[in-house]
């Protein structure tokens, strides 16, 4: 077996050989090797493109299968999609589990970082907002949207993570009640099971096919605004996690996630928890 050098122009026998010595490289002239990239092929007598169209994920030209598609379909143009947590609520303040329940809404405190959040995007342009119809999203969204002129669109794939008998317990009470679920949900969501289902496996689900129900809708620029859990799920969906990989990111009430896609449906992420209108008077420009 040989080992060979190319770029230093030497070829080494292999060490196992008993006649292991240095020799030259002979190789053809410079000019009759093709150049490759990727998969695509040009010889040197070909004129390489003035401007190339990196249609992909991070700019790469001709990499295939470099992340996964949402929509396993080619959508119309690229999109941006910023996705936004709810203002802090009632719940949050009191250590509750909220999930899909409607009975919490936002504090006062939550008002007020809504209204941080539409100054900070005040001047970004959205097609489209799309919010989850749960009272503390839907009231985010609303004083967000407030000057908007199109519609706000309410998806149902939007809507929280179910967690049935444990919504609107406080942690503290659910971990001594319920210790063998409330364990699970926080150490190993993707075998968390209640009333028969898997609420984050199913979770999941709802998150794919809302990524592509919004990826396959109409312009070019969209803003979310939703909860933790499923905003954990789009994350995850969108780089390729799986949901064992739950509880890897956090999301700040009112903090952002930015995306990219390709006009492939493939992701890349630009921002994650983004919070700096948060604390400060900062304005976000497209």
């Amino acid at each position: 077996m040989e080992m060979e050098m190319l770029s230093a122009g030497f070829v080494l026998s292999s060490p196992f050989s008993s006649s292991f010595k240095v020799q030259p490289l002979r190789t053809p002239p410079i000019s009759s090797f093709p150049i490759r990239c990727s998969s695509h092929e040009v010889t040197p007598s070909e004129k390489l493109p003035t401007r190339i169209n990196l249609s992909l994920t991070g700019g790469a030209y001709d990499f295939i299968k470099g992340t996964t598609s949402l929509t396993n379909e080619l959508i119309a143009s690229p999109k941006k999609v910023m996705i936004l947590r709810h203002g802090l609520s009632t719940w949050n303040a009191e250590s509750r589990i909220q999930g899909s329940s409607d009975l919490s809404v936002l504090t006062e405190d939550g008002e007020k970082q809504a209204e941080r959040c539409k100054k900070a995007l005040k001047n970004l342009y959205f097609d489209q907002c799309f919010a989850s119809p749960i009272s503390r999203a839907k009231q985010t969204a609303e004083i967000i949207w407030q000057e908007r002129e199109k519609p706000l669109v309410y998806l149902d794939s939007l809507r929280e993570i179910s967690l049935y008998h444990l919504e609107g317990m406080k942690n503290v009470d659910a971990k001594r009640i319920y210790p063998k679920e409330y364990i699970t949900w926080r150490e190993d969501p993707a075998n968390f099971v209640m009333n028969g289902r898997y609420p984050v496996r199913d979770l999941w689900g709802a998150a794919r096919a809302c990524w592509k129900e919004i990826l396959l809708s109409p312009g070019e620029s969209f803003l979310i605004i939703t909860h933790k859990s499923i905003l954990r799920a789009l994350t995850c969906n969108a780089l390729g996690l799986g949901p064992e990989r739950f509880r890897s990111i956090d999301i700040n009430n009112g903090g952002i996630c930015v995306f990219n896609f390709n006009t492939r449906g493939e992701a890349m992420l630009e921002g994650l928890n983004i919070t700096a209108h948060m604390y400060s008077d900062h304005v976000y420009n497209g």
